[in-house]
């Protein structure tokens, strides 16, 4: 899967936000751009509610999951290009190298982590596969995350007509 295009589509969105916000910049903003991925990272698991062993109800709708999920792909491309970064392949892990999805979204944040403290290329490419090879283990793939982002792309530009 190539995501070459969600990079320019995240560039433009970016741009706006940077011309919108007086102050706002890759450089002023990379920690809190590292913050809110975190943070949607948690929302993520928090529809998915792999964590939550206290109750039998299960995880939300597909819709509700891959709107938060892909609320997480934009802080990634936004780091990404934060980073010199504009293109990434990634090929999904048929190995699922993890026991259960919890496990797998603390390797994320473990890795988010990471890059936090040293910003390299090498670190956020982990992350972010480490990210995308979540996708199959519930049961979806490339296009459900590629349509999620889209939607959601618009969404957030209507955000900022609106001054959300």
């Amino acid at each position: 899967m190539e995501l070459r295009e969600l990079y320019a589509l995240q560039l433009g969105l970016d741009k706006e936000i940077m011309e919108k916000h007086p102050g706002v910049s890759y450089e002023t903003t990379k920690e809190k751009r590292i913050l809110a991925l975190l943070v949607e990272l948690g929302e993520f698991a928090n529809e998915t509610r792999t964590f939550k062993f206290w109750s039998l109800k299960g995880p939300s709708e597909k819709e509700v999951i891959m709107d938060e999920y892909a609320d997480a792909i934009h802080f990634f491309l936004s780091l990404g290009l934060t980073i010199g970064i504009d293109s990434f392949e990634h090929r999904f892990n048929k190995m699922v190298p993890f026991a259960n999805l919890t496990e797998a979204i603390i390797d994320v944040y473990q890795k988010v982590v990471d890059f936090s403290k040293n910003t390299t290329k090498e670190l956020y490419e982990e992350a972010f596969h480490s990210y995308l090879d979540i996708l199959p283990q519930l049961g979806y793939n490339g296009d459900d995350m590629l349509e999620a982002y889209h939607k959601k792309l618009k969404v957030n530009y209507v955000r900022q007509e609106t001054h959300y």
